[in-house]
C-alpha cells in the first residue's frame, strides 16, 4: 500500500514557500552533501518554491535570517549538520526544519549511544561497544570478542574510517587511525552477511518502512565510500533477495529503531543479514543521502513516491510542525 502523504500545509500557505537548502560544512562527507543538495534543488525547482542554497559556515546563520525562510531543508552529512548542532541553531532561531530534532540527531550520530538505546529497546545489535583511543585495550577487546572484528569511528558515516580486523595488530592500527576522525571508536564482532538498508518515512498514517534494499558489490569489496558514490560500483536490488518473513522483520526493526531514537520525518537503518537469516542492526542515519546513487530516494520511488513528491512531503511536515 502506498504511504499517505499530503500537501495540506503547503496548499493553505498564502504564497510560494521560501525554502533554504543548507549543505557542505567541515565534515569529510561535505562533498556528498553538496551532491545531495544539487539533486534536491533540481527536484524542488518543479514545485514552485522560492529556493536558495546555503553553504554551511560561519556566516550561514546571518544569511538564513536575511533570507527569512519558511522552512530549512538541511542536506548535510556528518557533524555539525547531522549531529544536533545545526538543529539546535534552528531551534534558537525558531525556523522550522526538515528532519529529526536535537537529541535524536545527536543519538543517531553517536553510534555507541544509539547502540545502547537499540539494545534497551530489544533490537538485534552486534556484540561490542565503544572503545577509547587506548592501544593497551586492543588485547582485552580481542580476548572478549574474538579476533574477527570491525572497528569504526563513533560518529562518522558513509563507511569512512571502517577497518576490518583479524589480529591484535590490525585493531591497534585501527585505534591509532582513530585520531583522523576523533578519539573514540566502536568495535564490534564481525558478521559476514548481506548488506541491507531500510528507509522509514513518517506519513499521515504513522511511520512507514520502505522495502528493504540489498546492496551488492563486487567480490572482495564492500559498500565503502567509493562503492557508495561511484555509479556502477554497486547494485541495488529491491526488494532484497530474502524470505518474506525476513523482509517483514527488517521493516519492523527499522520502524522500531526510528521510534527508539525519537526520530521524525525520515531515517534509514542499515543491517547485515547472515546466511541463516539472522538480522543485525548496524546504525541509523537521521539525514539519509539524496544523491543520484542514494538508497533512500530509491526506496521511496519503489513505494510509489517520486523524488519531488518526497521532498514536498518533508517540507510540508516541517511547515505544519512549525518552529521549536
Amino acid at each position: 500500500m502506498k504511504p499517505q502523504i499530503s500537501r495540506e500545509a503547503i496548499l493553505m500557505h498564502p504564497r510560494a514557500l521560501r525554502v533554504a537548502v543548507v549543505c557542505g560544512g567541515p565534515s569529510p562527507e561535505a562533498n556528498v552533501s553538496r551532491a545531495s543538495s544539487r539533486q534536491v534543488l533540481d527536484a524542488l525547482a518543479s514545485l514552485g518554491h522560492v529556493m536558495e542554497l546555503f553553504e554551511y559556515g560561519h556566516s550561514v546563520m546571518s544569511a538564513l535570517i536575511e533570507f527569512v525562510p519558511d522552512v530549512v531543508f538541511p542536506v548535510m552529512h556528518g557533524g555539525p549538520g547531522e549531529d544536533g548542532t545545526f538543529q539546535g541553531a534552528m531551534e534558537v532561531l525558531c525556523i522550522p526544519y526538515v528532519g529529526s530534532g536535537v537529541l535524536a540527531s545527536k543519538l543517531a550520530m553517536q553510534k555507541p549511544l544509539a547502540k545502547l538505546v537499540f539494545r534497551d529497546a530489544g533490537l538485534p545489535v552486534i556484540e561490542g561497544g565503544a572503545l577509547k583511543n587506548e592501544l593497551r585495550a586492543a588485547e582485552d577487546i580481542v580476548r572478549a570478542l574474538g579476533v574477527n572484528l570491525v572497528a569504526k569511528p563513533s560518529s562518522e558515516g558513509s563507511g569512512l574510517g571502517v577497518t576490518f580486523c583479524s589480529s591484535v595488530a590490525d585493531l591497534e592500527a585501527a585505534i591509532a587511525d582513530a585520531q583522523l576522525y576523533g578519539r573514540d571508536l566502536m568495535v564490534e564482532r564481525r558478521i559476514v552477511g548481506m548488506e541491507v538498508t531500510v528507509g522509514v518515512l513518517d506519513t499521515l498514517d504513522g511511520s512507514y518502512a520502505f522495502a528493504p534494499v540489498e546492496v551488492a558489490t563486487p567480490a572482495g569489496s564492500w559498500y565503502d565510500f567509493e562503492h557508495r558514490y561511484t555509479p556502477g560500483l554497486s547494485d541495488h536490488i529491491l526488494p532484497a533477495r530474502l524470505s518474506t518473513e525476513v523482509l517483514a522483520e527488517l521493516m519492523s526493526v527499522a520502524v522500531r529503531a526510528h521510534r527508539a531514537l525519537d526520530c521524525r520525518d525520515l531515517s534509514r537503518s542499515d543491517f547485515l543479514v547472515d546466511e541463516r537469516g539472522g538480522i543485525f542492526l548496524l546504525e541509523l542515519n537521521s539525514l539519509p543521502g539524496m544523491t543520484a546513487t542514494s538508497l533512500y530516494p530509491e526506496g521511496a520511488f519503489h513505494a510509489g513516491i517520486s523524488f519531488p513528491a518526497l521532498l514536498d512531503h518533508l517540507i510540508c511536515r516541517a511547515l505544519a510542525r512549525g518552529p521549536g
